[in-house]
């Protein structure tokens, strides 16, 4: 968790630009290969110049890097940009493919204790109460994803999930966030009502997640730092969602 006065790590693009990233990453930008404007154009049904300024555009965003030359440019997909083409990607498979999971890989590691100040910020608890439907133990649990994990983070974009407000305290303003649902795995245990909580603005990596629940996860599942893990994400929605009890009371 963070305050809103956290620096976003990148900022929005628009589905043109990610158009051009999706082809740039085609042609082998995700390791990096050399990009003309003009075929890039013709790729997009574009002009020369409009391609540029899409490739402008995402190299702003932090989406790609570029190293201009006398006979085009080298491209190289970032990976933020490859995050942003994993998260399209989901919605794709959400769209075609029935019952897919995202599994996520990692290790146990202790946290700094930041977690537990602002779980139990009031602003964030209530909401907490009210849309997962639970209090949750004051402390996250916190997972150094694998290299490959970190790859597939982008996905969790494209899956249903409860969000946080951002909200006003005395002395400062505190960002808004997003929960994921989550079965938390660690060998032949599981612990189901997990959320992951990603900040919108976080100092934290790409290669850490962190973890919420009603109980202390280490205790629930016997977890010492260093332990495998397994974060399997699943579509959530609010517990408070007036449209999902009335779904419960017309099967009931």
């Amino acid at each position: 968790m963070s305050d809103a006065t956290a620096t976003d790590a990148n900022a929005d693009v628009d589905p043109a630009a990610l158009a051009a990233l999706k082809h740039v990453g085609l042609v082998g930008g995700l390791s990096e290969t050399k990009v003309s404007c003009a075929a890039l154009g013709d790729r997009l049904d574009a002009s020369t110049q409009t391609a540029s300024r899409r490739l402008q555009t995402l190299e702003s965003a932090g989406y790609v890097e570029r190293d201009v030359v006398s006979d085009g440019q080298w491209v190289r997909v970032t990976d933020a940009g490859e995050a942003a083409l994993r998260a399209v990607y989901a919605d794709y498979r959400r769209l075609f493919e029935s019952d897919v999971e995202l599994a996520l890989r990692g290790s146990v590691t202790g946290g700094m204790g930041e977690g537990r100040h602002y779980i139990t910020l009031p602003g964030y608890a209530e909401q907490f109460r009210e849309r997962l439907g639970y209090d949750p133990f004051p402390g996250t649990l916190n997972v150094n994803l694998t290299e490959e994990s970190v790859r597939r983070r982008g996905e969790m974009a494209g899956i249903d999930a409860v969000p946080i407000d951002a909200w006003e305290g005395e002395d400062r303003t505190y960002g808004a966030a997003t929960c994921y649902g989550v079965t938390l795995v660690a060998g032949d245990e599981r612990y189901e009502e997990v959320h992951a909580i990603v900040p919108d603005r976080t100092h934290h990596d790409d290669d850490q997640l962190e973890l919420i629940a009603p109980d202390r996860l280490r205790d629930a599942l016997d977890l010492d730092d260093g332990d495998g893990v397994e974060v399997r994400v699943e579509p959530t929605t609010r517990a408070d969602d007036p449209e999902s009890t009335a779904v419960e009371t017309e099967v009931a």
